[in-house]
């Protein structure tokens, strides 16, 4: 008897954002595996594959955007339905990690959600987790099972030094002070990538612990008169801080605001504040879906599909993540 050494990859999706994975499959030369999804009459999800995956390398993609406990439950349901039809690996591609921003306890009484999350993916059947700019480092360690972390800074701080007349004079900034390091890492990028040593700065900025998502700005920290700015964060939610940091750096003499984003989740009032805000261009990635309501003249959406493809094909060809992003990826 001789048992078969092939391997077969397979790609699925999730109802959330189809058409990332489209490209995503595209890109390798596939198709989408057929998957059917229905609602029953009191709103629970039922998902079942059409073809076998039986000793498959199955890779569940699923972008989570509104509504996100609907789109988590329904990739926790695709991954358990491919354990029990006997996938031989199962990777949960997430790339935007739900509830990455409840990951600790700032106040008595409150759940870490994050890592809640971390323990569905495990107990639904996933044995591996892949996703995109993680609000913190510190989630991978929620898991026991691989993780790889991918980074868009490469694709967004490349489209800048490619469309915008940089040079030594350009700030990054941090909204806030915990993303220094980020803002950091672009500086190091556009230096050994396209000779461009730019400066850092970061903004003050103070969070209402007793209301979610509202937060205070208020001085520059740094020289940015005269100068041109990139303002660069990990999401943008409803867009409070992008925009107030905008105005902090213009009232501050910044010459020309620019912005960019790996998630645009854009809710509620991000988009009435991004068209009244002095931003010349915001430029984010299609981790999630943009509506076409919300496709502004100033807003540039990047693909970051290729990438995720060549990570798929790295981790199913057993090659090296860090590698493919210069070690950029590690947070």
């Amino acid at each position: 008897m001789e048992l078969p050494t092939h391997k077969r990859l397979m790609i699925f999706s999730g109802d959330a954002h189809p058409e990332l994975a489209q490209e995503v499959a595209a890109h390798l030369g596939m198709k989408l595996g057929e998957v059917t999804f229905a609602t029953f009459a009191n709103s629970e999800t039922y998902a079942r594959f059409g073809e076998s995956v039986r000793g498959c390398d199955a890779f569940v993609i699923q972008s989570m955007c509104d509504p996100v406990d609907h789109h988590v439950m329904q990739q926790m349901i695709m991954i358990q339905a491919l354990k029990l039809a006997s996938a031989k690996r199962i990777t949960a591609v997430a790339p935007l990690y739900p509830y990455s921003r409840q990951d600790r306890k700032a106040r008595g009484r409150e759940p870490i959600t994050a890592r809640l999350i971390a323990d569905f993916y495990e107990v639904a059947g996933a044995d591996r987790v892949m996703s995109v700019d993680l609000h913190t480092g510190q989630i991978q360690g929620f898991f026991n099972v691989p993780f790889d972390h991918l980074t868009a800074l490469p694709l967004l701080a490349d489209y800048f030094a490619e469309h915008l007349d940089l040079d030594d004079d350009y700030v990054i900034v941090s909204p806030d002070s915990g993303g220094v390091r980020l803002a950091d890492k672009w500086v190091e990028h556009l230096d050994q990538f396209h000779g461009l040593g730019g400066q850092v700065a970061f903004l003050h900025k103070q969070r209402r612990r007793d209301q979610p998502n509202v937060s205070r700005t208020g001085a520059v920290v740094g020289d940015v008169a005269g100068k041109v700015c990139v303002l660069v964060d990990d999401m943008i939610d409803t867009a409070g801080t992008i925009t107030d940091g905008a105005k902090a750096l213009k009232e501050a003499g910044a010459g020309a605001v620019y912005a960019a984003a790996t998630h645009a989740i854009l809710s509620g009032p991000a988009i009435d504040r991004i068209k009244n805000a002095p931003i010349e261009e915001l430029v984010v990635t299609n981790t999630l879906p943009v509506p076409s309501e919300k496709k502004l003249d100033n807003l540039t959406v990047l693909s970051i599909a290729p990438m995720i493809a060549e990570t798929i094909r790295a981790v199913f060809e057993e090659g090296s993540v860090s590698e493919l992003f210069h070690g950029e990826n590690q947070p």
